[in-house]
């Protein structure tokens, strides 16, 4: 008759379970997924949509960059780098490598000599710029908030290796939870 392997002691078993779980989250963290916290009103009413909402946070896909590069009209965080402030931002890309940008027809921005449509913009300030025509591997953004953000007007295109990943859900508040 076999008997039965000794039962281990949860106690003597956690340490092991508290040390998986922590790797596990670090690398989901590092690798997968991240929520990041929207500190600027740049992309209003996308991100800060109702009166004091101001501590908006997002979930943001990191995987999807690795197998190919983010595209006219994704949400973005990145690290700001060169002319940018040195911390992680959020803006929408507009144009991305080897499209030429500019500012205003009637308006509204144009990529390629077409004008855009974007139903998100909550304000705008029709600020004429360009023609710009963006380089390889960089990123033309721009915020929803046009008449409040900071973006590549002022500082230039974004490396397409400072990109963190594309923002995919709005998670707090939870009133606002959505898709971006």
């Amino acid at each position: 008759m076999t008997s039965a392997p000794p039962k281990k002691s949860f106690f003597r078993e956690l340490p092991f379970l508290l040390v998986t779980a922590v790797v596990l989250a670090l690398l989901i963290r590092t690798f997968v997924v991240q929520s990041f916290y929207i500190p600027s009103g740049s992309m209003e009413k996308t991100l800060h949509g109702c009166e004091d909402c101001t501590r908006d946070r997002v979930l943001v896909e990191k995987l999807g960059y690795h197998l190919g590069d983010p595209e006219a009209g994704d949400i973005i965080v990145f690290h700001g780098t060169g002319d940018w402030p040195r911390e992680d931002l959020i803006k929408r890309v507009i144009a991305v490598g080897g499209q030429t940008v500019e500012c205003c027809d009637e308006g509204r921005v144009t990529v390629d000599g077409k004008p855009l449509n974007e139903p998100y913009i909550f304000e705008d300030d029709h600020r004429s710029f360009g023609p710009v025509k963006i380089p390889e591997g960089m990123l033309w953004v721009m915020g929803d908030h046009r008449g409040g953000s900071s973006d590549s007007r002022d500082n230039g295109p974004v490396p397409v290796d400072s990109v963190v990943g594309q923002a995919r859900v709005l998670i707090w508040p939870i009133p606002r939870w959505d898709w971006l």
